[in-house]
């Protein structure tokens, strides 16, 4: 779906036509960094559009936290709230075109947003990204929509069929800590970078 482009989303945002932006960090993405001991990981947030999760973990003493997204307009409004965020962090670029290296990825709602065709590559990009051993943790969707996305629905089976081929899966269950309006329909999942 070729209208899935920068220009269609920065729309979306100068619009505020923005229904996946619940307004602060997601829950079970919050719970999971709040365990995290080691501060110093390289993590990225793709997809980021108001970058809250991003902004949770600084303020949580993470120091290198990335965020990327191909809007100006949510990245301007990001680095407008947060000015002291450092501008070699903040990436305006397409996730597919996107180099670096981390230790953990964080998913919430860019799975969703992705044209269905781009599953393969993007779990292709994601093992590319992390680091030997590296973690993309998450929230994805588990039901189906009636109508054309985005966002773009899925199901665990789905999921487990495309990110055995790359990752171990650590987790995949019910996401019990999702906001009300998605409570019963998310999974939370954390993939691990250790297959060869």
């Amino acid at each position: 779906m070729t209208f899935l482009d920068k220009d269609y989303w920065t729309e979306r945002y100068s619009a505020g036509k923005t229904g996946w932006d619940i307004g602060y960090a997601s829950p079970p993405l919050v719970q999971y960094l709040d365990q995290i001991k080691n501060k110093s990981l390289e993590v990225l947030v793709p997809g980021a559009g108001s970058g809250y999760e991003v902004a949770y973990a600084v303020k949580e003493g993470f120091k290198n936290v990335h965020i990327l997204d191909f809007s100006t307009t949510a990245l301007a409004r990001f680095g407008s709230i947060h000015p002291e965020f450092p501008a070699d962090q903040i990436h305006h670029q397409d996730f597919f075109e996107h180099e670096g290296s981390y230790d953990l990825i964080l998913e919430q709602t860019f799975f969703c947003a992705l044209d269905p065709t781009l599953r393969i590559n993007y779990a292709k990009k994601m093992k590319e990204l992390l680091k030997p051993n590296g973690k993309l943790v998450g929230v994805w969707f588990d039901k189906e929509f009636d109508f054309d996305g985005p966002p773009f629905g899925g199901k665990k089976d789905e999921y487990l069929n495309l990110f055995e081929q790359f990752f171990t899966i650590k987790t995949i269950a019910p996401c019990y800590n999702s906001i009300p309006e998605r409570m019963g329909a998310e999974i939370f999942m954390i993939l691990e970078n250790s297959i060869i």
